[in-house]
């Protein structure tokens, strides 16, 4: 029977007499438990037969423990396994140690560091206190080996690594890297963190990448640690087609705010003996009393550089700093925007380079109406660098037109319900506007306007159940809207991009802005349809159009709504819980042509995922939109296997009757890689951007301080 023995007291000759000081700087106890322990002298102690010792935290397991209280060490057979507490674990054959175990030599022995990293030796020496580990003729690797094999996907072979615990550091002499047992690469002297350690001074994963415009190349990202809240990134990138890059990235933390700062220095023959390259800095701060500073900016040397190197394909850069303050009935938000055009055919002095906005938004409840009131008060103001009164370029705005807006605008809202289910809602909106106008010839000087809208909007859901659990919701609207007519003496910089649909069918006004607002006497009317199923599947459909007193030539045809009479907006949806998603909305004029047309899908199960859709928009001079938008957009996600995801995205342009974008990416995890290969195609070109064809690839070894998270453990076959 096994007895279990607590070495105190009678057993003065304890286990833990003499144990190193803890960090409470009380001697720890050990507990001791085996099939057999008997007394051989006064000196020593014998412990046989599923030995297991807890001491400080620490689990060891052994077939003997032989523990002499004249060397206060002991002589253990294995097979021996020893758990530290802080998720490391120590196996070998035999020991002689230390009775804290902090200390001596452990003989054909392996290391596990927190479940991640194991490495093999033929002996293992622990030292001071046991912050450094040292073995000998060792093989480390992360992956998991198979029955039959002695050779793991990746492994380090060395003649010499130490561990130091404190620094959370591994060091290897004498290292080479080998992939399925070849030898790819030596290093004399390797050092790698180790799996607990986040942040760490040293070379992080190099990255891969070839482009028909630049050539291949490495990207080797130095990582340096300035301090517990600084670091810096250094990424040289020299390509074959004669490019040189430094890269770098700048990150700090404050004690109410984050900064970081990216850029890169380059020169290459896509541009010959000029420097190329960019500067982007964004941060966040706290600025007390509820107030919020944030801050993005991006400057670049040429059109085509972001694209090139691919950092972004934003062809429009903005620069903004602003700060908010969010209260529970007050709103507040001041912030200054630069903007910078990359588009073939803009021009950045004719284009608003800087803006400005402040919005102070309050809501209240008022006692005599009852309902919901909002009052707002806004500044805007945009410039051009162009003193150019008149227009120049064709676009419909003078070249260097500069405005200031002030406006002042209240909101009300309130609901009525009947005995019968109707519902009456009445809406109010009053606004007063004040510009000022500058280097336009056609609108020049200090106009002024104030406009008032109303609108009754009458409901009646009607709802149907069934025995099954399906509920079904018709609610025919119908929508009556007053508003004056607008003056043509202030341009429109602010409402040119009108949607219409589902969202905004029933909206006192649909332009998105200030400058412009939606006048006129008209009807809104339409219908939903909701039908709701028990086991969570929805069905969902809008038809209505807007009919109006007259036409006061406000929108342009292929916004839908043009003319007395709107289009037709029809849409419809239908949603399966975490697998299914349908939206379709489009416009028809009388005589049932398209001039919008808009599908969206996902599909997600247990290995695919796929979401798309078609898009069909006319062009539309108003919105300097030049040509016809017609498009299949698909985008993919598969799991080949538990390991293996493939990743497809295209854009396919139906106007030109080719592919405009197109790319695979394919991603390998286990438990100790991950491998990113990926490839795309950028098929359209422009003055500053050439059809280019980019590679790239990344390995990553995992179980290394910092590295990504592991995936599922590689299949080992049968």
């Amino acid at each position: 029977m096994r007895r279990l023995l607590v070495l105190s007291l009678c057993l003065a000759v304890s286990f833990s007499a003499r144990a190193q000081i803890g960090a409470s700087g009380v001697a720890g106890q050990a507990t001791l438990v085996a099939d057999e322990v008997s007394v051989q002298s006064s000196d020593v102690l014998v412990a046989k037969g599923h030995v297991e010792v807890f001491f400080n935290g620490q689990h060891l397991t052994a077939s003997q423990v032989i523990y002499d209280q004249s060397t206060d060490r002991l002589s253990i057979r294995g097979p021996i396994k020893i758990d530290d507490g802080l998720g490391n674990v120590m196996y070998g054959d035999q020991a002689d140690l230390a009775a804290d175990l902090a200390e001596g030599l452990l003989i054909s022995a392996r290391l596990m560091l927190q479940q991640k990293l194991q490495i093999a030796g033929s002996e293992m020496l622990r030292a001071d206190g046991g912050r450094y580990t040292a073995m000998r003729n060792v093989a480390a690797s992360s992956c998991t080996i198979c029955a039959g094999s002695k050779t793991p996907l990746w492994e380090i072979r060395a003649h010499e690594v130490v561990h130091d615990a404190q620094a959370q550091q591994i060091w290897f002499s004498h290292a080479s890297l080998r992939f399925a047992g070849v030898p790819v690469m030596y290093l004399p002297i390797l050092r790698v963190p180790d799996p607990r350690l986040d942040r760490a001074t040293g070379f992080l994963t190099p990255h891969m990448r070839t482009t028909s415009a630049l050539g291949t190349g490495v990207l080797l990202p130095y990582f340096i640690v300035l301090g517990p809240n600084r670091d810096v990134t250094l990424t040289p990138y020299i390509t074959s087609g004669g490019g040189s890059t430094l890269n770098l990235r700048y990150r700090q933390a404050f004690s109410h705010g984050t900064l970081s700062v990216n850029g890169a220095m380059t020169t290459d023959q896509t541009l010959p003996g000029e420097g190329r390259g960019f500067l982007a800095a964004t941060g966040e701060f706290d600025l007390g009393h509820g107030y919020q500073l944030d801050f993005h900016g991006i400057t670049v040397s040429d059109d085509a550089y972001l694209v090139d190197y691919g950092i972004t394909e934003a062809d429009r850069l903005d620069s903004t700093v602003g700060v908010t303050k969010v209260e529970r009935s007050t709103y507040f938000s001041g912030q200054f925007s630069g903007l910078h055009s990359l588009r073939e055919g803009e021009s950045n002095t004719t284009q608003p380079a800087a803006l400005s906005d402040v919005v102070l938004h309050h809501r209240l409840v008022p006692t005599l109406l009852g309902g919901e009131s909002d009052f707002e008060v806004q500044s805007h103001s945009l410039y051009r660098p162009s003193d150019v009164s008149s227009d120049l370029n064709g676009d419909g705005v003078a070249d260097g037109r500069d405005m200031a807006r002030l406006s002042f605008k209240g909101t009300w809202r309130r609901n009525w319900t009947f005995d019968n289910g109707m519902q009456l809602s009445g809406g109010l909106d009053g606004e007063a506007d004040f510009y000022r106008i500058g280097q336009d010839e056609h609108y020049a000087g200090h106009p002024a306007r104030s406009t008032l809208t109303g609108g009754l909007a009458l409901r009646w859901p009607l709802v149907k159940a069934d025995g099954r659990g399906t509920v079904h919701v018709i609610e025919p609207v119908v929508q009556i809207v007053a508003a004056d007519t607008p003056k043509q003496n202030i341009p429109n910089e602010d409402s040119s991009l009108v949607e219409f649909d589902e969202s905004n069918l029933f909206s006192l006004d649909r332009f998105p802005g200030a400058d412009a607002f939606e006048g006129g006497t008209r009807v809104n009317m339409g219908v939903n349809y909701l039908r709701t199923a028990a086991r969570g599947w929805t069905l969902g459909a809008t038809a209505g159009r807007v009919l109006r007193k007259s036409d006061l030539a406000q929108f342009s045809d292929p916004s839908g709504l043009a003319g007395r009479n709107s289009d037709w907006l029809v849409s419809g949806s239908l949603e399966s819980p975490g697998q299914m998603g349908l939206l379709s909305r489009m416009l028809l004029d009388d005589d049932f042509e398209l001039s919008k047309a808009e599908i969206l899908f996902r599909l997600t199960r247990p290995k695919v995922s796929v979401s798309g859709g078609y898009r069909y928009i006319l062009a539309d001079q108003s919105e300097y939109r030049n040509d016809d938008v017609r498009e299949l957009v698909l985008d993919s996600n598969y799991d080949v296997t538990g390991n293996w995801t493939a990743h497809l995205a295209n854009r396919y342009d139906l106007v030109a009757e080719s592919l405009a974008q197109a790319g695979l990416r394919l991603t390998y995890t286990n438990e100790c890689i991950f491998v990113d290969l990926s490839v795309s195609r950028r098929y359209t070109s422009s003055t500053s951007v050439e059809p280019s064809t980019d590679f790239g690839l990344m390995v990553e070894l995992l179980g290394f301080g910092g590295s990504g998270a592991q995936g599922p453990q590689h299949m080992c076959r049968k």
